[in-house]
């Protein structure tokens, strides 16, 4: 569902892919090749969530944000996840399960494992690979990470025309 709020209705990208079992309100910004998955709620009732091209938020993940959010492009939020985060820099993946509280900034390409909590106003440099509860930067991402960050991404955008040809989801508008 994609519904206004305040005056203010979600963009979307002709060639973004979003499910007809997703919510969405209010001043949000979905770019091209991006998609949004069964049960997922992006609530921007505080401020702006822009969505960079080619990023892929998977089911039943939630993203809010007290002030303007921004996700970059070729971004994977995994299954489950809660993004209550400031900035997700280019090429990142939040792993599934995991939470990112108030104004969390998260650099390029950096990885964030599968259930870790990252606590309110971290930053985190450009590929770091953080783990943990709370999340703490490990070092960096390696080779064989950022080989699975492109791949995840990739397989997104590549699943839009499947699921667009099958007639699922809402493609390119902004209803009210």
């Amino acid at each position: 569902m994609i519904r206004s709020l305040d005056g203010k209705t979600p963009v979307i990208d002709p060639t973004a892919f979003v499910s007809e079992t997703a919510y969405l309100v209010g001043d949000i910004e979905v770019g091209p090749r991006s998609s949004i998955w069964p049960g997922v709620v992006i609530r921007a009732d505080s401020g702006k969530i822009k969505i960079g091209a080619g990023t892929n938020i998977q089911d039943n993940s939630v993203l809010h944000a007290d002030d303007d959010a921004q996700i970059g492009d070729n971004v994977t939020i995994g299954h489950g996840v809660i993004c209550h985060a400031r900035t997700i820099g280019d090429g990142s993946l939040l792993g599934n399960n995991s939470t990112l509280n108030d104004g969390v900034v998260i650099g390029k390409n950096s990885l964030v494992a599968a259930g870790s909590v990252l606590n309110e106003n971290k930053v985190y440099e450009d590929n770091a690979l953080i783990r943990g509860t709370p999340g703490k930067a490990l070092g960096t991402v390696k080779e064989r990470h950022t080989e699975l960050m492109l791949r995840a991404a990739a397989s997104y955008v590549n699943r839009i025309s499947r699921y667009t040809e099958s007639g699922l989801g809402h493609t390119g508008q902004s209803v009210t």
